[in-house]
């Protein structure tokens, strides 16, 4: 059953005083998370994603329990539609989280995002982790190897952009994508 951790959100019982300011990865109801979510409108969308993959500790190998990842992303045209909570705080209304399980595993059923026309901008999903005792971090965003503007890149930016590169594959109507992560011991962490 995918559930959409935006709908279990309520932040009406906090009080602290840079709730507006902080970052939009605690914006739900952690006892509510589990490993799967899916972007709002996702069934109405005509090109539906399927991202899935591991959270890995950082030998590689040992499945990460615990780790929250939120994703928030531009709509199909490329618009980052914006709302506000009851506490008036503003939000990006396409975002989802997860919080893995003891696999590590993840899934978000989303849907291809669009990039405003004009800008040499990739189609891209931003990305913030959480890891237990530790404090949030952005990610680089996942990409897409289909994106036209990828030839145009330097080679320095392409293999940058590459560590965080979605392989879309067509399945039973769907999109699909999988991609592993592996945190690091440091601060920064990595994709596989």
């Amino acid at each position: 059953m995918m559930l959409n951790a935006q709908e279990f959100a309520d932040n009406s019982v906090l009080s602290d005083a840079d709730y507006k300011k902080r970052s939009a990865i605690y914006d739900y109801s952690e006892a509510n998370l589990n490993n799967v979510d899916s972007i709002p409108d996702f069934s109405e969308k005509a090109e539906k994603l399927k991202i899935t993959g591991t959270i890995y500790q950082s030998d590689g190998v040992t499945p990460a329990k615990d780790v929250i990842l939120y994703i928030f992303q531009p709509d199909e045209n490329g618009n980052y539609q914006m709302e506000r909570d009851a506490n008036r705080k503003r939000y990006v209304h396409h975002r989802a989280w997860i919080k893995t399980d003891a696999d590590g595993k993840y899934t978000f059923y989303t849907f291809m995002p669009g990039k405003l026309f004009r800008t040499k901008e990739l189609k891209q999903i931003h990305r913030i982790i959480k890891e237990p005792g530790k404090a949030e971090q952005e990610l680089s965003p996942f990409f897409f190897n289909d994106d036209p503007l990828i030839p145009d890149l330097t080679l320095a930016c392409r293999a940058e952009a590459v560590k965080s590169m979605l392989r879309i594959e067509e399945k039973d109507g769907m999109y699909v994508a999988t991609k592993d992560i592996k945190l690091d011991k440091t601060i920064s962490t990595t994709d596989l």
